[in-house]
This record gives C-alpha cells, sequence and structure tokens, in this order.
C-alpha cells in the first residue's frame, strides 16, 4: 500500500520542523503527539493550521511532524512554513495566496548574540554611583 506523501520542511528561529502530508482524515501529529497533546494554547494551535485553512484543506490531509530545537512558538511557526512548502508539492496554484499570507517567507529574525563587556546582548551591568 503505497500511498502519495508529501514533504516539506519548516524553519524559525532555532526550530526545524519535517512536516510529511498524506492523504487523510485531517489529524495533526506532532512527535508522536496529538496537536492537542503538544500545544496547550489555542494560538498556537491557530498558527498550525492557517496554511490547511488557507488552501481549504484542512481534512485533506493528515499532517505528520517531526520538530526539534527551540520552543513551543518557534516550533508552531517552522511547523507551519513546513505546511505551507508541503502544499506547494501538492498544488503549485497554491503559491500566489501562500506568499500573500507571508507562509513561504522564512522569518529571518533571530536572538541577538551576546556582547563582551555587557550581561545580555544589550543589557549593562548595572551601574552604582558609589
Amino acid at each position: 500500500m503505497a500511498t502519495v506523501q508529501y514533504y516539506g520542511t519548516g524553519r524559525r528561529k532555532h526550530s526545524v520542523a519535517r512536516v510529511r502530508l498524506v492523504p487523510g482524515e485531517g489529524r495533526i501529529v506532532i512527535n508522536n503527539r496529538d496537536i492537542n497533546e503538544y500545544f496547550g494554547l489555542e494560538t498556537l494551535k491557530l498558527i498550525v493550521k492557517q496554511p490547511l485553512n488557507l488552501t481549504e484543506t484542512l481534512g485533506k490531509y493528515d499532517v505528520i511532524v517531526l520538530a526539534h530545537g527551540g520552543g513551543y512558538t518557534g516550533q508552531a511557526g517552522a511547523i507551519r512554513h513546513g505546511i505551507s512548502r508541503a502544499l506547494l508539492k501538492i498544488d503549485p496554484e497554491y503559491r500566489s495566496s501562500l506568499k500573500r499570507a507571508g507562509f513561504l517567507t522564512r522569518d529571518p529574525r533571530m536572538k541577538e548574540r551576546k556582547k563582551y563587556g555587557l550581561k545580555a546582548a544589550r543589557r549593562a551591568p548595572q551601574f552604582s554611583k558609589r
């Protein structure tokens, strides 16, 4: 039984998500756990489902994700990016709507490095007058 699978890799901050879309009834499984179990916040579940809602493919594909690195928000963004890329392989017609929504753009914002003489990227040591 060889089912067709579509792959997409999504990244955001330090998170990497390897996404697989398989024709099915719309289950979303992240790291072998259901989406409701994996993400506590409704906003993160909403972010993950955005590209599927936009292309009206929410109940048509099962989404299987392996996500690692970063935090929950970064992983949700990476999953959204991966799903969008996988949807392009299903139908290149989705490109214009996904691009307009900004789901195909890799978010370039990263953590700023710590500088010497400072406690963090911009946080200076506490100033003491006496």
